[in-house]
């Protein structure tokens, strides 16, 4: 009988402790704690990027209970984007979204973040979608054609064109038909690159929104007719959780909510008197947001090519040559961070080599033309104008390779200048400098030129007071000969 009774006390302490467990998990505690908020404004790039993972890092220190991204973007670029939302599906605290203030937008890539996030929060008078993705390091196609390249979120289309619903025959005829016309605009290639970049960003945001039970529909059609919705249209439809006109708002509604993370845990908000802790982005942030921007790659590329080139046909000052090294090793760090055709870069490259030849060859023009075309075309092809904050104006390329050629023309007509010019220090300067004999005796001649005394040698006599000229140097003996000039009396120059 003990036996028994000893098991069945184990049966009901077991039962008792699955019972505790399963109340622990149903009620969860409120998740407590600072709330931390990361602001981004205008494209997503690498900097942006980097400042999120370093947000996310500071919040887990803090033991934040929620991470609130304020955003107003109109889109970026594909791999920074990506980056981050790996970021919030591995993140171990709540993440919410929130497009603020009002009059902001999440377009292009910011829809795919706001999908992703646990919470889709949005400001009155706010809107997001136009997820279409866009052409990077190719010529831009003719209006209303796509694009080739670039990948899902990357920035928004000019015209988008709107991918006919499968068994849609109508549809499906109607594109057949237009297919011959829209041919020679664009290359079969290039569609077909364009419509594989654009199937992989529906199903990537497709993915996001079956995870977060948002609207499927909405988001796939924000992909592939860069459809857009408002603030009221998208709480309707359910692509976002809440509206608030405020962050102090956003906290209220959020208090008590509870989230599912991807761990499977579940945690209750308790933000109402939550502190809020701001995060800016530091010098380290704001340096890479200045360098990643194509223009100031470009910028510093040109002048490291500036000051390399004065190195060279100046050598001794040193400053300018190291000065250009610097600025090149961080236009191509600048240029490893974007996504640039590489083409491009070696065309911008080439231009410059070209236009610097302009200064030595006489090729009346044509080097530098084609410098300066090889140039511009170049910039055209380094990144596509449509991306958010990550276009080369055709203004800004031909201004700066107008510049870069008369820049590039200036150093080498001075540097020309320069050579053509008499050696003023140096062995060489010796050669035709003139000066006065001081003192001729058994152990030669010796005269005085330059504030210094020295031997000569000369094939006539030589008398003291008598004016000559330095013709050769072998070691430390001039080779003078006699100026056809009366003799002088010698003042003030003897030793």
């Amino acid at each position: 009988m003990p036996v028994i009774v000893r098991r069945a006390l184990s049966v009901l302490l077991l039962l008792g402790g699955m019972v505790l467990l399963s109340l622990s998990v149903a009620e969860p505690p409120p998740q407590s704690g600072t709330v931390v908020t990361l602001r981004v404004d205008g494209a997503i790039g690498p900097a942006t990027s980097d400042f999120i993972t370093r947000g996310f890092a500071i919040a887990a220190e803090r033991n934040a209970g929620l991470i609130i991204i304020e955003m107003d973007t109109p889109g970026g670029l594909d791999t920074s984007m990506r980056a981050i939302i790996k970021h919030i599906l591995a993140s171990p605290i709540p993440v919410a979204t929130y497009v603020s203030p009002e009059g902001a937008r999440a377009a292009s890539a910011g829809t795919f973040i706001l999908y992703a996030s646990h919470i889709a929060a949005m400001a009155p008078a706010t809107n997001l979608g136009a997820a279409s993705p866009v052409a990077i390091g190719g010529p831009p196609g003719p209006a209303g054609a796509p694009r080739p390249g670039g990948g899902g979120g990357g920035g928004e289309t000019e015209t988008p064109t709107a991918a006919p619903e499968a068994g849609d025959e109508a549809a499906d005829e109607s594109a057949e038909a237009d297919k011959p016309a829209a041919r020679p605009a664009t290359p079969p290639s290039a569609a077909g690159v364009m419509e594989k970049a654009t199937s992989d960003a529906a199903a990537y945001i497709r993915s996001l929104a079956q995870l977060r039970g948002r609207d499927a529909d909405f988001a796939e059609r924000a992909v592939r007719e860069a459809a857009s919705l408002s603030a009221s249209e998208a709480l309707e439809a359910g692509v976002i959780d809440v509206i608030a006109i405020s962050l102090t708002d956003l906290l209220e509604q959020l208090d008590g909510r509870e989230i599912r993370l991807d761990s499977g845990n579940v945690v209750t908000l308790a933000t109402a008197e939550a502190d809020i802790e701001r995060i800016t982005p530091d010098w380290r942030n704001q340096f890479l947001s200045v360098i990643s921007n194509p223009q100031i790659a470009l910028i510093l590329m040109m002048i490291g090519i500036y000051g390399l080139f004065f190195e060279f046909t100046s050598p001794g000052f040193g400053v300018p040559g190291v000065a250009g090294l610097i600025c090149i090793l961080i236009a191509m760090y600048a240029f490893q961070l974007l996504p640039v055709n590489w083409a491009g870069v070696a065309l911008i490259a080439l231009g410059a080599i070209l236009m610097l030849a302009e200064a030595f060859l006489p090729s009346f023009g044509v080097l530098g033309i084609g410098g300066v075309v090889a140039f511009i075309v170049g910039g055209l092809f380094l990144m596509d104008s449509g991306i958010p904050g990550f276009g080369v104006p055709i203004a800004f390329l031909v201004a700066l390779a107008v510049f870069s050629a008369l820049t590039l023309v200036a150093i080498g007509g001075f540097a020309m200048r320069a050579r053509k010019r008499r050696v003023v220090s140096g062995r060489e300067e010796l050669i035709g400098a003139e000066g006065v004999i001081i003192n001729v005796g058994a152990g030669g001649a010796y005269a005085h030129l330059h504030g210094e005394n020295w031997r000569v040698d000369c094939d006539s006599a030589l008398q003291p007071g008598q004016h000559v000229r330095v013709t050769a140097m072998d070691g430390l003996v001039l080779k003078v000969e006699p100026m056809a000039e009366a003799l002088h009396t010698a003042t003030g120059s003897t030793t």
